[in-house]
């Protein structure tokens, strides 16, 4: 729902029940509604999305370090073309069975 309906609906409904009375300051509504005004909504998907952005650089570090390590603390080099070979070609290597 949208504030400033609500807000409308809000005073009008605490005008009919209670009265403007005289002894209420000149323009305290107005000073009131005037701060109300100025304090910040908080949107909370404005909020998330901001941490978000605030986020992607120590994540996208964190991804680089631990790609690097990952490279330099491998022990050996995989032939990556072998292996695949070896477990593509497993179901055909029949020759220790009898049939």
């Amino acid at each position: 729902m949208k504030p400033e309906p609500l807000r409308q609906k809000l005073i009008a409904a605490a005008r009919m029940a209670e009265p403007p009375s005289d002894r209420v300051p000149f323009a305290f509504e107005k000073r009131v509604m005037a701060r109300l005004a100025a304090r910040e909504f908080n949107d909370f998907w404005a909020s998330l999305g901001a941490l978000l952005w605030r986020a992607v650089i120590p994540c996208f570090a964190l991804t680089i370090i631990v790609g690097a390590s990952s490279i330099a603390f491998s022990s050996r080099p995989e032939d990556l073309g072998a292996q695949l070979d070896a477990v593509l070609l497993a179901d055909l290597d029949t020759s220790t069975e009898s049939p």
